[in-house]
């Protein structure tokens, strides 16, 4: 087997439409389907980033919390790359996102800072 490159990432929200504008009005994604399951009393937004890389946004009825922040074993955060980490943050912050200091990854010396979704999920930007 031969991985290619993460296809997508899904994240589940307590709000649908506060994350679903979050992600599409902040973070600027690109819509590419949007999906009501009447089943699942559930719904699915399909999210594109430049590169293709995807985000599945779902809704679902009284899901779990987060156990912890961002310490639970499983995901601890997902990572947008920017050109320039302060250019990001000034734009984040214009729009009312509050984001952490910038910092230096001591293994690679690149600047990188963290900010939260609406449900507090670790989103990273990492400079290229």
């Amino acid at each position: 087997m031969k991985i290619e490159r993460l296809h997508h990432a899904a994240i589940i929200a307590s709000d649908y439409s506060r994350s679903k504008a979050f992600y599409t009005e902040v973070l600027g994604l690109h819509i590419l389907a949007e999906t009501y399951r009447e089943a699942r009393d559930s719904w699915k937004l399909d999210l594109e980033l430049p590169d293709g890389t995807q985000i599945e946004l779902f809704s679902f009825p009284d899901p779990p919390k987060r156990p912890s922040y961002p310490e639970a074993c499983g995901l601890r955060h997902l990572a947008f790359t920017v050109a320039d980490v302060e250019e990001a943050v000034a734009l984040l912050e214009t729009k009312g996102v509050t984001v952490e200091p910038v910092r230096i990854d001591e293994l690679t010396g690149k600047r990188f800072t963290f900010f939260a979704d609406p449900d507090g999920l670790p989103l990273e930007l990492y400079e290229a």
